[in-house]
C-alpha cells in the first residue's frame, strides 16, 4: 500500500525473542487454562452434587468443636429397603466407558488418563519451545517458557488450592501433585535447553561464562533449579523427608532471588505463584488447631491418637498433617487418615477424633516408643498395677486440615468392594463406618442405595487384626438383620501369631494373597464364590441388581495399581451390565 515503508523478507529479518517470545508464553497460558476450565467445566456435576449433600464445603476451615457439649443422641430410624433402581442413563454409560483410563503401568504409577495429561503438557511445552524458533542462535525462547511454567508448579503444589474445590471432593493435593512434580521437570528441561545452549554460544565466541551479573545469575539460577529437581525425586523423598522438605522450600526462596537477577521478564510469572502460596498459607493457618489428645499403644507396630474435642468439620476417608509435641521431634508434622466420620454421624459411641499411626519410619517408632514407655511407667506408678491395666499417654498435638478424602459417594451404588492394605484400613473402615451409619442408623435418609458391602484387608500377620477388631465387630452387629449385607475378608501373607484371631461376626481370615480382579468378580456376581466359600458368602451369588459398584482402595502402591487395573479389566461391557463401576484409590507412597 501507498505511504507504507517497504518489509524486508521475512528471512532477513532479525529475530527479537524480547518481543516475540513472550507471545509465545502468553500461548502456553491460554492453553493450559483453556485445558484446566475444560476439566472443570467436565467436572461441574459432580461439583454441583457435592454441593447439595454438604461435601464439597466440608471443613473448608477446619475441624470444630461443639461448645455445647450436649453429647450425641442415638438416632433409631426405621431400616428402610435400598431403592433398587438400575442405573442406565447416560452417566452409567459414561462411567462404563472410561472405566478402561485406570489402567496403570507398574512402578510408573500414573493411570492412562494421568499418562495422557503428562504427555499432552509434555507436547505443549516442546512446540512453544521449537515452534519458529531459532534455539542454536538463540535460545531464549526455552528460557522465556521455563519462567512461564512457574505459575503451574505452584498451582499445583499448594494443599489449599482453588482448583481442588471446583474440581470436587477426591481431588485434593495428593491427587493433583503428579503434575506439580512433572511440570516442575520439565520447567527444568526449558531451563536446561536455555542455559546449556548459551553456555556452548558463549564457548563458541569466547564469552566469560561467570563474571556478567546476567551469566552468573543464570548460572545460580539453574543450578538451584538442578538441586531443587535433584532432591525431589522419589528415593531422595522416601529416605529423607524432611531434608527434602526443607531443602525444597529453602532452594525455592534462592530460585527466586536469582531468577529476579537474571531477568526482568520474570516479574509477571513471579506473583501468580506468591499470590497460590499466600492463599495457602492463610488457609492453612485458619485450619491449624492445638488439642488435647492421648496415645495409647496396642503393640510394637501401631499407635492410636485420640484427639478430643473435635466434633465435625471432616469427612469419612479425609486425613490430617498431625504434629504431636514429644521428645524432640515437635517440628515435624505427618498425614494420618482419620478413623471415622464425625463422632454425630458415626457407628461408635465415641467422641473426638481418631487417628492410627503404623510404625513405618523413624518418627512414627520414636513415637510408638514413647507411648509404651510413657503407659509402662504409668502402669508401674499408678494404683492399677494388680491389674496391669495401661493408661492412655496425654500429649499437645496440632493437626492441620482436613483433606483430601473420597471422591466417590457410596450411598449411590448397590455394591461397595472396600479393599486395604495393612493401616490402608484406616482410610476404608472411615468410609465403611459412614455408609453403615447412613443405611442403617440414619434410615437412608439421601436415598442411599447399597444393598452389601465386601471389606477385605490384607495384613501380614494375624495379630494385626486386634488393630481395628472391635470397631468391625461393632459394625457387623449394627448391620446383622438389616437390609446392608456385609461380609469381612482378611488375607493374612504370613503365618505369625496364628492364634491371635479376634471374634468378628460374618468375617473369614485366610493364609494367601488374594487377587483384587477375581475378588471384584465375585463380589458382583460375574463369577461364582469358591465352593467352599458358598455357605459363608451366600449374598454374593444372587445376580447384581445393575444399581452400579464402587470400589475404593488404599494401600501399597502395588495393591493401588492392581485394583485400578482390575476395574479397567472388567472391561466396558461388564462395566455397562453392572451399571456402571467406579474406583477411587489412596496410597501412602511418597
Amino acid at each position: 500500500m501507498a505511504g507504507l515503508p517497504p518489509q524486508p523478507p521475512s528471512s532477513l529479518q532479525i529475530y527479537d525473542s524480547y518481543v516475540v517470545d513472550p507471545q509465545w508464553q502468553l500461548k502456553f497460558t491460554t492453553i493450559w487454562c483453556t485445558a484446566l476450565g475444560v476439566a472443570i467445566v467436565a467436572s461441574l456435576p459432580t461439583l454441583i452434587r457435592s454441593l447439595r449433600n454438604g461435601r464439597s464445603l466440608k471443613g473448608i476451615l477446619g475441624v470444630s468443636e461443639d461448645l455445647r457439649k450436649g453429647g450425641y443422641a442415638a438416632i433409631a430410624c426405621e431400616d428402610k429397603p435400598p431403592p433398587l433402581r438400575p442405573r442406565r442413563g447416560a452417566g452409567a454409560v459414561w462411567r462404563s466407558l472410561v472405566s478402561v483410563r485406570h489402567w496403570t503401568l507398574p512402578y510408573v504409577g500414573l493411570n492412562v488418563l494421568q499418562t495422557t495429561i503428562v504427555l499432552a503438557y509434555l507436547a505443549v511445552v516442546l512446540v512453544c519451545v521449537i515452534k519458529d524458533a531459532p534455539l542454536i542462535s538463540n535460545p531464549n525462547r526455552a528460557g522465556f517458557l521455563a519462567v512461564a511454567q512457574i505459575p503451574v508448579v505452584f498451582l499445583f503444589a499448594t494443599k489449599n488450592s482453588i482448583l481442588s474445590l471446583l474440581l470436587g471432593p477426591g481431588n485434593g493435593y495428593e491427587k493433583l501433585n503428579y503434575i506439580h512434580r512433572m511440570s516442575g521437570r520439565l520447567m527444568f528441561l526449558s531451563a536446561c535447553i536455555h542455559g546449556s545452549l548459551w553456555i556452548r554460544n558463549h564457548l563458541q565466541y569466547g564469552l566469560p561464562i561467570l563474571g556478567p551479573q546476567k551469566e552468573t545469575s543464570g548460572v545460580a539460577t539453574l543450578s538451584v533449579l538442578g538441586i531443587i529437581v535433584l532432591t525431589s525425586l522419589r528415593p531422595v523423598r522416601r529416605l529423607f523427608y524432611q531434608a527434602f522438605f526443607v531443602v525444597h522450600i529453602l532452594t525455592f526462596v534462592a530460585f527466586f532471588v536469582t531468577l529476579r537477577y537474571h531477568t526482568l521478564y520474570s516479574q509477571p510469572w513471579i506473583f501468580p505463584a506468591l499470590a497460590f502460596f499466600a492463599a495457602d498459607a492463610l488457609l492453612r493457618f485458619l485450619r491449624y488447631r492445638i488439642k488435647d489428645a492421648r496415645l495409647s499403644a496396642p503393640d510394637q507396630l501401631m499407635t492410636l491418637v485420640h484427639i478430643q474435642d473435635c466434633d465435625d468439620g471432616w469427612l469419612a476417608g479425609q486425613h490430617v498433617q498431625l504434629r504431636v509435641f514429644f521428645s524432640s521431634r515437635i517440628f515435624e508434622s505427618h498425614p494420618f487418615t482419620i478413623l471415622s466420620p464425625p463422632p454425630g454421624r458415626s457407628c461408635f459411641n465415641r467422641s473426638g477424633m481418631i487417628l492410627a499411626a503404623r510404625v513405618n519410619g523413624d518418627w512414627t517408632r520414636e513415637l510408638n516408643t514413647y507411648t509404651r514407655t510413657e503407659q509402662d511407667f504409668s502402669v508401674s506408678t499408678s494404683e492399677k498395677r494388680a491389674s496391669d491395666q495401661r493408661v492412655d499417654v496425654p500429649v499437645h498435638v496440632m493437626i492441620d486440615g482436613p483433606y483430601g478424602g473420597s471422591s466417590v459417594d457410596l450411598g449411590q451404588y448397590e455394591t461397595v468392594l472396600l479393599v486395604a492394605g495393612g493401616s490402608g484400613a484406616t482410610f476404608t473402615l472411615g468410609l465403611l463406618d459412614d455408609i453403615v451409619y447412613r443405611c442403617v442408623k440414619a434410615g437412608r435418609p439421601g436415598g442411599e442405595r447399597t444393598t452389601r458391602i465386601e471389606f477385605v484387608w490384607c495384613i501380614k500377620s494375624f495379630g494385626h487384626i486386634e488393630w481395628f477388631a472391635q470397631m468391625l465387630a461393632e459394625i457387623a452387629t449394627l448391620a446383622a438383620g438389616s437390609s446392608l449385607e456385609i461380609h469381612f475378608s482378611i488375607f493374612v501373607t504370613c503365618l505369625c501369631d496364628p492364634e491371635a484371631v479376634p471374634f468378628i461376626p460374618n468375617c473369614d481370615v485366610k493364609l494367601e494373597r488374594p487377587s483384587v480382579y477375581m475378588l471384584l468378580r465375585e463380589t458382583t456376581g460375574l463369577s461364582p464364590p469358591p465352593p467352599d466359600a458358598e455357605e459363608e458368602k451366600s449374598f454374593l451369588i444372587r445376580s447384581h441388581g445393575g444399581g452400579g459398584v464402587a470400589v475404593c482402595a488404599s494401600g501399597p502402591e502395588s495393591l493401588t495399581i492392581e485394583t485400578r487395573n482390575a476395574v479397567a479389566r472388567l472391561g466396558v461391557w461388564n462395566a455397562l451390565k453392572l451399571g456402571g463401576v467406579v474406583v477411587h484409590v489412596e496410597s501412602f507412597a511418597l
